[in-house]
């Protein structure tokens, strides 16, 4: 995988992808986050693809309006880290600083970077809540992996490995507990039967709350983009 930009105003980040199975080129605009990918036959040479995307402005950046509610992670820009707007301030500090109602980066900082300090936060904070309901649950879990997923929360596998998606660290953190205590629930009940929303009940509480806010609510966190 790849990333280009398509110059102009504003430049727009392109995904190439090469794929096994392509014959052609083909464009696609995610509906979550307006993520422009193109995939490619694995022996076409790049600048074609770029070629492509060229013919296409018009239609992309049509597209693209349609996601005008896209965050860019960049100074000034405000992110709702443990679910509370945090303005993205430059500071003199050599080191990402979390505070009340902003988020301190250093003079020499990429969206990247600072994407990286937040996975390590809600990594931070989906093992201790992990580690809390495992104990309360008398199981232990093998590792926690921590993706960009964009059709789940979590996910916990039989033998015991816990998937989380770092975004969790940008919803409340009730709804962040929640999807731990739901995972961590598997691995007592790997479904999703009534004994198994019961022993979510005993680890967590009434968790209706915030599983309706990630129904509702939970495709917004992936507009932050860190390009």
């Amino acid at each position: 995988m790849a990333e280009h930009h398509l110059p102009g105003s504003p430049p727009v980040p392109l995904v190439l992808r090469r794929s096994a199975r392509a014959r052609r080129i083909s464009l696609r605009i995610s509906a979550l986050d307006g993520r422009v990918t193109l995939t490619l036959p694995k022996r076409l040479h790049e600048s074609e693809a770029l070629e492509f995307a060229a013919e296409k402005e018009d239609w992309i950046r049509t597209h693209l309006a349609k996601h005008s509610d896209v965050v860019i992670a960049q100074a000034g820009a405000s992110l709702p880290i443990d679910g509370r707007d945090r303005q993205i301030v430059v500071s003199n500090n050599k080191r990402f600083k979390l505070l009340d109602d902003e988020i301190e980066v250093p003079a020499k900082w990429t969206g990247r970077a600072l994407q990286r300090f937040l996975r390590e936060l809600a990594r931070d904070r989906l093992a201790e809540a992990s580690d809390h309901y495992a104990a309360a649950l008398g199981r232990s879990y093998n590792r926690i992996t921590l993706r960009d997923t964009r059709s789940r929360w979590g996910s916990c596998s039989s033998d015991g490995a816990l998937m989380y998606s770092w975004r969790l660290i940008l919803a409340p953190p009730d709804v962040l507990t929640y999807v731990a205590a739901h995972e961590v629930a598997h691995l007592a009940e790997m479904n999703h039967s009534a004994a198994f929303w019961a022993q979510v009940e005993v680890l967590y509480g009434a968790y209706q709350a915030p599983r309706n806010w990630l129904k509702t609510q939970g495709g917004s966190l992936h507009r932050y983009r860190f390009d």
